[in-house]
């Protein structure tokens, strides 16, 4: 493809993560400066022998190759870790690739984190000038646009604010509308509008939609496929800093669902490859039964390990997910009071009853975390949840995949007939409560 609006060809990228001494502990500086004399002495005395440090070496991504036509609507999806984040900051000129090319014809807006090239000192309106002049873009352009830019993102009260006292809504929110509105050839976007209320999320997709059918070139990161099938008409699905498939994007949520249905349990995993600083982690996840109705308690056993180091005080979370990746619900442990002291490690019992979950295969994804601080653990995939596919409500409508829900409620319907003058009746109420456990 002789004029690709992005190309990349053999694309690598390699961190080195941290260091650590022989007993597994954190090294001090005094230790990294006599381990760096040690080795070049070493190499001085010995030419030829090789640095014994124990420094690990991460590629984030491993020899991706696409190519992306101008005007062409692109979703990278994958699973935390995939590397999606690392391709978007290549791409930007915000981080080096260790190997391989890149060529981008046309001018890139970046969307990655909140504040992505704004500067703190700054008020918002100097860095909405800042940004356009970053694109390329002259003045009187900018100045075109400078007042549909800030009734998008509501900022009007603040406009001569430094931006670092913005909050991370308002942040994101003027970010995404520079963006948008600066016309560059190609937007780059991760999934920071998550940060944003309900209805700034309506307004971006809403804002994306324009863009994707104005010609220009979108990068698109989420984990919302709804948004994605909506926006998009190819995709990119990672997997361990591999392109996994490339192609349409049906084909791409189908490469990223069938992910998670053949992903590893907390017990197959290797624990310390995941997400999170490590002091403990998940070991072991499981139902409590094989399979559960739809109305009755679901329970899923733990077993959390110490590693290394201490950490204080810790929360346990999780997440249930259908089988389209879709976040149903968020258990946070910290909402009832699920407050974990050090120890040499943990058991536990983490169980929902509502809201009654419909037939089907659902993932369970478990999180230990300090609150304010940061992820100990993400265990992704702890494990899976079946819901039987015996109905409580014989006359239920089941088909048709998630198109009617995939969750019961407790609801009701109240009528009442209406008299001969118009005057109501005795009122007719029907209400719907959890149904008995089946006896098996």
């Amino acid at each position: 493809m002789a004029d690709a609006a992005i190309r990349v060809e053999n694309l690598s990228k390699r961190y080195v993560l941290g260091r650590q001494s022989g007993n597994g502990g954190y090294v001090a500086l005094r230790d990294v400066i006599a381990d760096s004399v040690k080795s070049a002495g070493r190499r001085l005395l010995r030419p030829g022998t090789k640095s014994d440090s124990n420094e690990t070496e991460f590629w984030a991504l491993k020899d991706v190759s696409f190519s992306v036509a101008p005007g062409e609507v692109v979703g990278v999806i994958g699973r935390n870790g995939a590397g999606k984040s690392t391709l978007l900051k290549v791409l930007s000129r915000i981080t080096e690739p260790t190997s391989g090319r890149i060529t981008i014809n046309g001018r890139v807006a970046s969307l990655l984190e909140v504040g992505t090239g704004f500067h703190p000192e700054l008020t918002g309106r100097e860095n909405i000038y800042l940004n356009g002049a970053i694109l390329g873009m002259a003045r009187t352009e900018i100045k075109r646009q400078f007042d549909e830019i800030v009734a998008f993102a509501e900022v009007e009260r603040f406009l001569d604010t430094p931006v670092k006292r913005y909050s991370s809504g308002m942040y994101v929110r003027l970010a995404f509308a520079v963006a948008a509105h600066l016309n560059p050839e190609i937007l780059i976007v991760d999934e920071v509008l998550a940060v944003g209320d309900a209805e700034f999320q309506r307004k971006c997709l809403g804002k994306m939609q324009d863009v994707a059918t104005s010609g220009r070139t979108v990068l698109f990161v989420s984990h919302n496929m709804h948004s994605i099938s909506l926006l998009c008409t190819t995709g990119i699905m990672l997997q361990r800093g591999e392109v996994l498939y490339q192609g349409g994007i049906q084909g791409a949520i189908d490469a990223y669902l069938s992910s998670f249905v053949m992903g590893t349990t907390a017990s197959e995993q290797n624990p310390d490859a995941r997400e999170g600083t490590g002091e403990y982690r998940f070991m072991e996840a499981q139902p409590k039964q094989e399979l559960f109705d739809t109305a009755e308690p679901k329970e899923v056993q733990f077993r959390i390990e110490r590693r290394k180091g201490s950490v204080g005080r810790m929360c346990l979370s999780a997440h249930i997910l259908d089988n389209r990746g879709t976040i149903l619900m968020q258990c946070d442990g910290a909402l009832v009071g699920a407050v974990l002291e050090d120890a040499a490690g943990f058991t536990g019992t983490f169980g929902f009853t509502s809201p009654w979950l419909k037939p089907g295969t659902y993932q369970v994804d478990m999180f230990l975390y300090v609150p304010g601080a940061g992820i100990i653990d993400r265990c992704e995939g702890a494990c899976n949840i079946n819901i039987s596919p015996l109905l409580p409500y014989p006359n239920s409508v089941s088909e048709g995949g998630t198109s009617m829900g995939v969750v019961f409620a407790d609801f009701s319907w109240e009528t009442a007939p209406l008299g001969e003058r118009g005057h109501a009746g005795i009122p007719n109420v029907l209400t719907v409560r959890p149904p008995e456990p089946s006896t098996r």
